[in-house]
């Protein structure tokens, strides 16, 4: 009987056991699957939640052995569908994941084919930049192609001007020498003709002849006065002297006087006197103007563009000294210019044979006949 009733009391606590655990069952592993079931976010597994809590609480009173064969079914079951939701939202995911695998490899494909794209349009451009160099390359060279011809014709032209201007000086000696001569031709005629007039006539012939014999004296005492030489220190000169008129030193002394000239630092006036003095003998010229001339526009020291032009009274053409060729070509036209234009009556810019004549077309400055005279007077 003691072992009757403890196999029963045994019985009992095992079937309060199930009990127990068939209530607990009961109370937790809903509320486990409705919170699955919100994740899936779907009516019918709700509903089949809903169902299931319904039979589970209307099977309470059944033996614990069928609600424990019954629930483990229905365990299995919810298990089955709880496995089979996990792998559905493992899918999901999954498929989520190689989406975005997909989108981010198309992203970096998009990204590669633009950078190759970005890559091609920089080739292009640096082509395009460098054809465009080479053009400019090409142009500038072109350009200065075509400069050096103008330079070229230029100064062929400039060459063809000087010729031009020398032999239209030259024609001007030439008609100047003829006409000369024609005056002396006329007047021999004349004198052939006042010989054979009549007797009447000779008293006013031997009067013109006596004259004539006068003149002729003067003009050889004043080529002897003109042929005479003066010592350095007797020249003379001043802001009113006539610059046609020579100093009257002779070759050798002008030489001498421009050899002992202190502010000719660069040597020029010293090198150049023998031609200096031939030129102002050739253009009836003072020496000491010319000189002075030639110090007050160039310097004593002959700035850089004067000495490389040769040009050294700033004789322009265009606002821009004119270049000669050589020294002795400088100098000669700069003699000419001031015979020819300044210093000889109906020249094109004659205006008395001083200082102040020369200055108004020469150089309008106020200070010029100042700093040309300044410059004279060093020389003495």
């Amino acid at each position: 009987m003691i072992e009757y009733k403890s196999r029963e009391v045994f019985k009992q606590l095992i079937y309060i056991i199930t009990i127990s655990m068939a209530v607990i069952g009961v109370l937790f592993i809903p509320q486990i699957i409705f919170s699955r079931v919100k994740l899936s976010k779907t009516n019918e597994q709700k509903q089949s939640i809903e169902i299931a809590k319904t039979e589970l609480v209307s099977k309470e009173s059944l033996i614990a052995s069928k609600k424990v064969t019954s629930r483990n079914g229905e365990d299995i079951r919810k298990s089955s569908k709880i496995s089979e939701d996990e792998k559905a939202s493992k899918i999901e995911k999954d498929d989520n994941k190689n989406l975005v695998d997909n989108k981010e490899d198309n992203k970096a494909e998009t990204k590669k084919e633009d950078k190759k794209s970005d890559a091609s349009k920089n080739e292009n451009k640096k082509a395009k930049s460098e054809s465009k160099k080479s053009e400019k390359q090409e142009t500038k060279q072109k350009e200065t192609k075509k400069e050096s011809s103008k330079d070229v014709a230029k100064t062929e032209s400039k060459k063809t001007e000087k010729k031009n201007e020398v032999k239209k000086e030259e024609k001007t000696d030439t008609i100047k020498k003829y006409e000369e001569s024609k005056k002396e031709d006329s007047k021999q005629n004349d004198s052939k003709k006042k010989e054979k007039s009549s007797e009447e006539n000779t008293k006013k012939t031997t009067e013109k002849n006596d004259s004539s014999k006068e003149e002729t004296t003067t003009n050889k005492e004043n080529k002897k006065s003109t042929t005479k030489t003066v010592s350095i220190s007797k020249v003379k000169i001043s802001k009113s002297m006539n610059l046609t008129k020579r100093t009257g030193l002779s070759r050798k002394d002008f030489i001498k006087l421009m050899s002992g000239v202190r502010a000719d630092t660069s040597g020029f006036f010293e090198k150049n006197a023998g031609k200096i003095y031939d030129l102002c003998e050739k253009y009836s010229i003072n020496e000491i103007f010319f000189c002075g001339l030639i110090s007050a526009e160039s310097g004593w020291n002959i700035a850089s563009n004067h000495r490389r032009t040769h040009n050294y009274i700033s004789l322009m053409r265009n606002g821009k000294l004119i270049s000669y060729g050589s020294v002795n070509e400088g100098l000669e036209v700069a003699a000419q210019k001031l015979h020819y234009n300044y210093l000889t009556p109906g020249g094109k810019f004659y205006h008395g044979k001083t200082l102040a004549g020369v200055k108004t077309c020469f150089c309008p400055s106020s200070s010029w006949v100042g700093l040309v005279y300044g410059r004279m007077r060093q020389i003495l």
